[in-house]
């Protein structure tokens, strides 16, 4: 082996010895800029670039062909770049009646269910707060303890116990309370029971965050100065916890809109949310492009409002 070529070997043997220090400076100096590129990455792939092709594919017509949709770009036979954009699956979804009954029905079932989640979370999470060292994680594993098991279970599990012979039903009857089977299954009280019972963790566990932080002396002080109990709630405890109230509401009332496998299930087609005739227009019409669009207003019907609250929001602590 030549001098020439035992040099080379040994400057790279060099090089290699080198590079995991180097690396580990150019990581060290530019830590920062890693850390806040990761998650813009995995959200440009794993969010906007589908959202990119939702929003090409409402934009196109439909076509009887695989896929069934046409083509945005297309190049002609004189070489020209050929666009084509059409709004009519927006105009469709806004002038038929059926989507915007639809809207309206899985917004109001997201609405009163964020209601009854509160409603109930908000004592649950006080009282899990409240309770002492040895009975709170007891409470916290028993909040936590149905994501253990199948999310399709529970449900059917509510099935057989709404149904005309389900346990319900079999209990009231035996304690001469009703005659007959009451009619709970396939309707939208069975809807809302399902939706109250799978999301009620989604309210309890950010109020219980936002609540743990609370300084416990405010309330004595309150109490100190002549305050009642209820009075010290609504102008201590509630103004204090609104974080955790906004924070709950969001996690429940987003994924509720456009729940399908509950009101599938529980309502048995008798009460139509956007979830259902979103897979109705993908799976049985095979109509990707209306369906892309029904997406795309549901998205802009959930982001938008929350987009100017979180606005308002920001100007007024600022203003504070």
């Amino acid at each position: 082996m030549s001098n020439q070529i035992k040099k080379v070997i040994s400057m790279n043997v060099k090089t290699l010895t080198l590079l995991p220090g180097y690396l580990g400076r150019k990581i060290q100096k530019n830590w920062r800029v890693i850390i806040i590129t990761i998650p813009f990455v995995w959200l440009l792939l794993f969010f906007l670039f589908p959202f990119f092709i939702v929003a090409k594919i409402s934009v196109a017509e439909l076509k009887i062909a695989s896929p069934p949709f046409s083509k945005m770009f297309e190049w002609t036979g004189n070489g020209i770049l050929s666009v084509r954009i059409v709004f009519d699956n927006f105009i469709y979804i806004i002038t038929d009646d059926l989507y915007f009954n639809t809207y309206i029905n899985s917004v109001k079932i997201a609405a009163i269910s964020t209601f009854f989640c509160l409603l109930f979370g908000y004592p649950i999470a006080y009282g899990i707060v409240r309770s002492g060292p040895l009975a709170k994680p007891i409470f916290l594993f028993l909040i936590i303890l149905p994501f253990w098991t199948s999310f399709l279970l529970r449900v059917y599990a509510w099935m057989g116990l709404l149904s005309d012979q389900g346990t319900i039903n079999n209990i009231l009857i035996a304690l001469g309370i009703i005659e007959e089977p009451i009619q709970m299954l396939y309707t939208e009280f069975a809807v809302y029971i399902g939706i109250i019972y799978t999301y009620m963790p989604f309210m309890i566990l950010p109020l219980y965050a936002n609540m743990e932080k609370l300084d416990g002396s405010l309330n004595e002080a309150a109490a100190d100065l002549g305050s009642r109990p209820i009075n010290t709630f609504f102008k201590v405890t509630l103004p204090l916890t609104m974080p955790g109230v906004i924070a709950g509401s969001l996690l429940v009332f987003i994924p509720a809109t456009g729940e399908y496998v509950i009101p599938d299930l529980l309502g048995g087609g008798n009460v139509q949310m956007i979830g259902r005739v979103l897979y109705n227009e993908f799976s049985r019409n095979t109509d990707w492009p209306v369906a892309s669009a029904v997406a795309l207003a549901m998205l802009f019907l959930l982001v938008l409002p929350i987009i100017v609250f979180q606005y308002y929001q920001g100007k007024s602590v600022e203003e504070k």
